[in-house]
């Protein structure tokens, strides 16, 4: 259907549900490079020689995706460097992932990432960092040890290198960064809405405005479906529909420029014009859950405030010291009000 629709190139990041069963992924060297690593090679073999197939990416790189638990690292060919990894050796409910995790590069995951982002670095390409599930947010999704890893290599190689960074995994429409001030922010890790609603939400997919010489984002566009309508679908499919733009969303609240990129100095400035205005984070609230009826409001100061520290958390220790409970909008809140 991507290909159909979209054309190419395409350029796809594993999930903890592109295989069954689901969540699991062990390291090769999870018995010392015996039978018991090789037993999901299976899947990584099969998912890249289809990508292979269908002429998503050539044989060389099928060969590291393969090697690399599905991940791998290629040009654009207009000079943008995509390195995809398997987000699943941080999650917490891939139970493999808690054998050895006082390592988190046991996989050796971070290493590829690292050489090449080094290559990256050496030869002055920017690059978009592509995974599954998110480190930071409100903390509940990745290991610590896993995140702090890779808010580390996030640090040494942002900005000059990492233009952006995506995530899927929630379904929700979110962002987050890394540090804490307008002034420290690095680079901000957008995790793009689902076409699966899962629970009460609705349909969502974005397009980015890119700037190719940069490669930074100047513009976002989210669509959505309203699940609520699809009972009175007869032989056709569901009309997607503008959601918002991110730049008429949030800039005039931020005070930001029209010929500045939405990078995550940006998202500071949101956050910072949210604490004056909690209408701001109703807002961000609604677009979360792809403005479905079902979505919690979030109008109280204790909402507004966990939602703020969780947009500014890029890592799994940040975003478990913000106040629980308000992070997803597919169930009524849990936090306490204040």
């Amino acid at each position: 259907m991507f290909k159909a629709y979209i054309g190419g190139p395409i350029y796809a990041a594993l999930g903890n549900h592109d295989s069954v069963p689901t969540n699991l992924g062990s390291p090769h060297s999870i018995d010392r490079n015996g039978p018991l690593g090789q037993q999901f090679s299976w899947h990584y073999d099969h998912i890249s020689k289809l990508w292979e197939h269908y002429g998503w990416i050539d044989n060389a790189t099928q060969t590291q995706a393969s090697l690399h638990y599905g991940g791998y690292s290629i040009g654009h060919p207009l000079g943008l460097r995509i390195i995809t990894i398997n987000t699943d050796f941080w999650y917490q409910a891939n139970n493999f992932a808690f054998l050895h995790a006082e390592n988190p590069d046991y996989s050796g995951i971070f290493s590829f990432l690292v050489e090449e982002l080094q290559k990256a670095e050496d030869e002055g390409q920017r690059v978009w960092i592509m995974g599954h599930v998110p480190t930071g947010w409100q903390g509940q999704n990745a290991l610590p040890e896993g995140s702090d890893a890779f808010y580390q290599i996030i640090e040494r190689y942002s900005p000059h290198v990492i233009a952006n960074v995506f995530f899927g995994h929630t379904h929700e429409g979110t962002n987050n960064g890394t540090l804490q001030t307008a002034y420290d922010a690095l680079v901000a890790a957008w995790t793009g809405p689902s076409l699966t609603p899962l629970t009460n939400l609705n349909s969502g997919y974005r397009l980015y405005e890119i700037d190719t010489g940069t490669w930074e984002i100047f513009e976002a566009y989210t669509y959505y479906a309203d699940v609520n309508t699809f009972t009175t679908l007869n032989c056709t499919g569901p009309v997607f529909q503008l959601e918002y733009s991110t730049r008429k969303a949030y800039s005039p609240a931020a005070d930001w420029p029209e010929d500045e990129p939405l990078n995550a100095t940006f998202w500071h400035r949101v956050t910072e014009a949210m604490e004056k205005d909690k209408g701001l984070v109703s807002l961000f609230n609604t677009y979360q859950g792809k403005s479905s009826i079902r979505s919690p409001n979030c109008t109280s100061d204790a909402c507004a405030a966990a939602k703020i520290c969780y947009i500014r958390s890029g890592s799994t220790a940040l975003g478990r010291a913000c106040p629980q409970g308000f992070g997803s909008v597919q169930s009524p809140y849990t936090g306490v009000n204040f």
